[in-house]
């Protein structure tokens, strides 16, 4: 009820325990507070925290649009939903390295297990798109040293990201992913890949653990969490998954209303109202105080037919 049963300090000692090459532990996309606690309760190992999702929640596109206080506040609420470590995006840092230093601290703050920066330049955009621009490896050096240098807790996952590969080849992409363990990340983001061999490439490079981008529609094949373990890397992210799910469902239950004047047809495909009840832990917060929270919570075998009601 309320809040994780976890503090922040041990989601992050939880993290750096699970990221182990070839472990491919799998962090789905939490696209809000709620999502994140289905994604506990179906015994994932962690919640991923996409700043594409978070922007495109708020109505913008993926460039760079959402501020650190909006992407902190959002990051806080969807990481006290869970006792799971949310690794969150942190776009670029949100400036120069004295900006990151601050990102870093308020992410800490938030109660996150870590995050995530990278190396194109300010606007940016999504990683699976054309067209990249590239800050210099000294910039992209500064950026993640300040990050290692500003946090508090030393668990607190620094996680390096470089969109290289797409501009400039796989070769540069692993050479600036040593540079940015060096400079001080804990981890390295490899985005846009093309193969398994080019992940696997990567994580013989690098003595941190590795993450793999299964974003859908993107410049990756959607590779298995078997084969991707066997390639050596340590995590998969499914960042926008959740919500393309979510909205395609939304966009078909209003096709159904507009077309037969009625959501009957959609209800068989809905969350029971006894299923919500039970993910918001209803029955907790009655058991809480029944002098005032003293709600009827229906229960979980309760009719299907009268469910939605």
């Amino acid at each position: 009820m309320l809040f994780s049963k976890k503090t922040p300090e041990q989601k992050r000692r939880d993290l750096r325990a699970m990221l182990v090459p070839g472990a491919a532990v799998q962090f789905p996309g939490a696209f809000n507070p709620l999502s994140a606690r289905l994604i506990e309760e179906k015994k994932f190992d962690g919640v991923y925290i996409s700043g594409a999702v978070l922007a495109n929640e708020l109505g913008f596109p993926d460039i760079g649009m959402t501020t650190l206080t909006e992407v902190a506040a959002r990051g806080g609420q969807i990481a006290r939903m869970t006792d799971l470590p949310c690794l969150i995006d942190a776009d670029t840092g949100f400036g120069e390295p004295m900006n990151v230093a601050r990102t870093i601290q308020e992410l800490e703050n938030a109660g996150l297990a870590g995050c995530h920066i990278e190396d194109q330049f300010n606007p940016k955009r999504c990683g699976h798109l054309d067209g990249k621009n590239m800050v210099d490896l000294d910039t992209a050096v500064k950026r993640i040293a300040a990050a290692a240098d500003a946090r508090r807790d030393l668990n607190f996952l620094i996680m390096a990201r470089t969109d290289i590969r797409a501009v400039e080849g796989l070769q540069v992409a692993i050479d600036r992913a040593k540079a940015l363990v060096d400079a001080g990340a804990d981890a390295i983001f490899p985005e846009a890949m093309k193969s398994v061999a080019e992940f696997e490439a990567v994580c013989k490079a690098v003595d941190v653990p590795v993450l793999a981008n299964m974003t859908e529609f993107g410049k990756s094949e959607l590779f298995t969490r078997d084969a991707l373990a066997a390639a050596g890397v340590a995590m998969v992210i499914y960042p926008v998954t959740l919500l393309r799910s979510a909205m395609g469902a939304a966009e078909r239950v209003l096709d159904a209303i507009a077309v037969d004047g009625t959501q009957e047809a959609a209800v068989p495909q809905m969350l029971t109202r006894a299923r919500l009840y039970d993910l918001v832990d209803y029955e907790a917060y009655n058991q809480f105080d029944t002098g005032i929270f003293n709600f009827q919570v229906p229960s979980l075998d309760i009719d299907t037919n009268n469910a939605n009601l």
